[in-house]
């Protein structure tokens, strides 16, 4: 298939592939002699769980790691639970900062009068802090 078919089937853009490409996280695919890329169905699914790793919150670094554990023959599931535990508790730590964002962001806006003048702006103050 094309890219732009590849790209199609894998909800992907045709320059996402490219950047997979260069980036080494795709293999760079033949090509024919009028010089198009030819892609195999196997790429679709390569995308596919790149995309939806990256949907997950993994780095493109990550999810190579993840592709090379698929394909060693002697690994297991072990480590990938613990790449899967080490994003979990980074995404609940993100979780917990942006809580503490929120309920400061909503103090000041709370304790923000619209028609004070801007020198008493609480929010703009509490940025100083």
């Amino acid at each position: 298939m094309t890219i732009g078919q590849a790209a199609k089937l894998a909800s992907v853009g045709i320059e996402t592939i490219r950047f997979y490409e260069r980036e080494g996280i795709l293999d760079a695919a033949p090509r024919t002699d009028a010089g198009y890329r030819v892609y195999g169905p196997e790429v679709v699914t390569r995308l596919k769980f790149i995309r939806r790793a990256q949907e997950l919150g993994f780095s493109l670094k990550e999810i190579n790691e993840l592709l090379a554990l698929k394909v060693k023959p002697r690994s297991n599931c072990e480590a990938v639970k613990k790449r899967a535990e080490a994003k979990l508790a980074e995404i609940e730590m993100k979780i917990r900062d942006l809580k503490r964002m929120q309920k400061t962001l909503n103090e000041v806006t709370q304790a923000c009068i619209s028609s004070s003048p801007i020198s008493d702006c609480p929010i703009l103050r509490s940025f100083e802090k």
